[in-house]
């Protein structure tokens, strides 16, 4: 069986298109070396030095950009799958192309902006979003990540449940209690860590909601924030505006500032120490069609608090501090701060349950899609 993968977000490892399309192959790789693996490269991705033993690249497209990125998804990659004389075009991301010349298989990890308006903003934006939700319809089956996430993808997108098949994420093995941590310590002063703290990691987007684990600091700052102060991660955007408010301002109105560290971006490399390093990860978000980052710091030994989206009961049950509001995450994370007995049952089932999730079982599930789809079902 020969699968053309669309690789765009192949030099894009720090988002979770990139995370999931790497991932992915080199566990097909794993469990069915028979498979003939081709990835299609937009033509910024030149050579690329990591690909798995196996994995056949070519380039195929003319432009970067946005209207570079639309002709590499509707035309480029569907010319590629043909010429390859693939038997499958699986798109491992929501850019699926209205006419295929080969069967398709698309990946939709999340229907976030059909759910939210505020993520269509713009007349491009709307009208890429309408553009690769009627092509998604046109895929002989949709693999996606969650069965909150099918709800949604079955709902939004009308899809019978036939059509979607869900294969869960999974950590990496490089995020681990021990392993590696002799880095830690280079880790901290890279980022001028303290010796306690409290990691948010992720998004500034409206719904992260970041502006509820703030709020939930002026209780937490309050009972001893200079000892656990608030580590926020990631690349910042350019902020105020309705999607991305200005959390900094916001932190300042709150009054809370000096228990806040804004660290930035940090390297992909430096992640499962930042996790380990941490008392507690707190994970705040509205929406999404995993949360693997929840999985990747208890994965690490590092208790979590989250929200209460659907999706968290769904994948972390009762291993994380799953809450309402900030008054109640406060209490979540003094609580994991303060309690010995109840931060050790906390990380043991946190370790339990990331435990059972595997890029195996998810390349073998979806090694049976292709299966399906090339039986015909």
């Amino acid at each position: 069986m020969h699968i053309a993968i669309n690789g765009w977000f192949w030099d894009q490892p720090a988002t979770g298109s990139g995370q999931y399309l790497r991932h992915l192959l080199a566990s097909l790789c794993q469990v069915a070396p028979e498979l003939n693996l081709s990835l299609v490269l937009p033509p910024h991705i030149q050579s690329p030095a990591d690909l798995p033993d196996g994995v056949r690249a070519i380039n195929a497209g003319r432009w970067a950009g946005k209207p570079g990125k639309v002709y590499f998804e509707q035309r480029a990659f569907a010319q590629a799958a043909r010429q390859l004389q693939a038997d499958i075009a699986h798109v491992p991301y929501w850019g699926t192309p209205l006419a295929c010349p080969v069967k398709l298989v698309t990946t939709v990890l999340d229907v976030i902006p059909l759910l939210y308006p505020v993520y269509q903003s713009g007349f491009f934006t709307s009208l890429y979003t309408s553009l690769v939700g009627a092509a998604a319809r046109g895929s002989n089956h949709l693999i996606t990540i969650s069965e909150t996430a099918k709800l949604d993808i079955e709902e939004q997108l009308g899809m019978a449940d036939e059509q979607i098949a869900v294969t869960y994420l999974a950590p990496d093995q490089r995020f681990h209690p021990r392993l590696g941590s002799q880095h830690d310590e280079a880790v901290r002063e890279k980022y001028d860590l303290p010796e306690r703290f409290v990691l948010y990691l992720g998004g500034f987007d409206w719904r992260k909601q970041v502006n509820m684990l703030l709020l939930a600091y002026t209780y937490v700052g309050e009972a001893d924030g200079e000892t656990f102060p608030l580590v926020i991660a990631g690349r910042e955007p350019a902020y105020d505006n309705r999607l991305y408010p200005d959390l900094r301002e916001y932190s300042r109105r709150l009054q809370i500032a000096d228990y806040v560290r804004w660290i930035g971006f940090v390297d992909e490399a430096d992640k499962p120490a930042l996790y380990r390093l941490a008392d507690v990860f707190v994970f705040p978000s509205l929406y999404e069609g995993f949360g693997l980052m929840a999985l990747e710091a208890m994965a690490s030994g590092t208790p979590v608090v989250t929200s209460n989206a659907i999706v968290f009961e769904e994948i972390l049950e009762d291993a994380a501090y799953i809450v309402d509001n900030a008054r109640e995450m406060a209490g979540a994370i003094i609580a994991l701060l303060i309690q010995q007995p109840l931060r050790d049952a906390m990380i043991n089932q946190g370790l339990a349950l990331a435990s059972r999730y595997s890029w195996r079982i998810t390349a073998q599930e979806t090694l049976a899609v292709y299966e399906q789809v090339m039986r015909g079902e």
